[in-house]
């Protein structure tokens, strides 16, 4: 037993520095690459170096590489949850994982219903993703959902989804639902192409303008604080005095409240359009036609 204990805590050991050295990773790699910079700075994701491509080059930029420290951490959290998994004596940990399934499972069934319970794992994988590339920026590091790259690429992937279940009645039956009604066709057309773009930029603009917004009202209340405390001595007058509370209030609802909020906005989008252009009527009733024809077919 005193073998058994020591793996567990040995792998307890293994998924907790999964889920800390990835961020300690980031922190100390942008303290020795990020330049000095003075005054307000808003710029987009670093370039760390470029990989030669044949059609373009490969940048691998800060958000990339963020995003793969966010999946590690991710990892190590699902592993440190579900490690030791028991049916009776159930530890805190296994409650906590129980209640994510449970709450995830819940969601795709009231969004999507129980055709589409195998998304639950898909689902639970873009709020994490999600919120936890936003909530990077609580420690200093650039949050790949200010990325309008990483945002599109997650986006393409749901309109593949998208597509996908549109295809499941036939390629005829995917043209002809562009044609309800036929006069308004060109702007179903150009509906069904705005949607990745749409989900892309809402999710992409509203993280990256909390962000413009705080470093605005950090500076602007820095300059406030010099032109009120400076006619003091010293220290005194260099003190940025109302710089203290407000900028923590404002993170909290944009690092923290607005970062989740538009996770979960993007989940609730992806099962809106995944369940609401699959026609699952006409699919079921094309397969059961399906089945019928076979099973005459076999009985002549």
């Amino acid at each position: 037993m005193k073998k058994e204990s020591r793996e567990y805590a040995a792998k307890d050991i293994l998924y907790v520095c999964m889920m800390v050295l990835p961020i300690l990773a980031g922190i100390i790699l942008r303290v020795l690459t990020k330049p000095l910079s003075e005054g307000i700075n808003v710029t987009g994701a670093q370039i760390y170096f470029t990989v030669p491509m044949p059609i373009q080059p490969l940048i691998i930029t800060e958000a990339q590489i963020n995003s793969w420290l966010v999946m590690i951490v991710i990892l190590g959290a699902c592993l440190f949850l579900t490690s030791e998994l028991k049916t009776r004596n159930v530890g805190v940990r296994q409650h906590i994982a129980e209640w994510l399934v449970e709450k995830t499972e819940a969601l795709v069934l009231d969004g999507m219903g129980e055709y589409f319970m195998g998304f639950s794992p898909f689902i639970a994988a873009i709020l994490g993703l999600s919120a936890l590339s936003s909530l990077l920026s609580l420690f200093g590091l650039f949050p790949p959902t200010s990325d309008i790259n990483v945002v599109a690429g997650w986006a393409i992937l749901v309109f593949a989804l998208i597509t996908y279940y549109k295809f499941k009645c036939g390629p005829l039956q995917y043209v002809k639902s562009f044609c309800d009604p036929p006069l308004l066709a060109p702007l179903n057309i150009i509906s069904e192409v705005a949607t990745p773009i749409s989900m892309a930029f809402r999710h992409y603009g509203n993280v990256l303008s909390g962000t413009v917004i705080s470093v605005l009202v950090a500076a602007g209340l820095q300059g406030l604080s010099s032109l009120i405390l400076g006619w003091l001595p010293g220290f005194l007058g260099e003190f940025p005095l109302l710089q203290i509370g407000l900028p923590a209030i404002l993170s909290i609802y944009f690092d923290i409240f607005s970062g989740c909020l538009q996770a979960y906005i993007f989940a609730m989008l992806t099962m809106l359009y995944v369940a609401g252009g699959f026609p699952m009527d006409l699919y079921f009733e094309r397969k059961a036609k399906k089945l019928k024809n076979n099973i005459t077919l076999e009985e002549k």
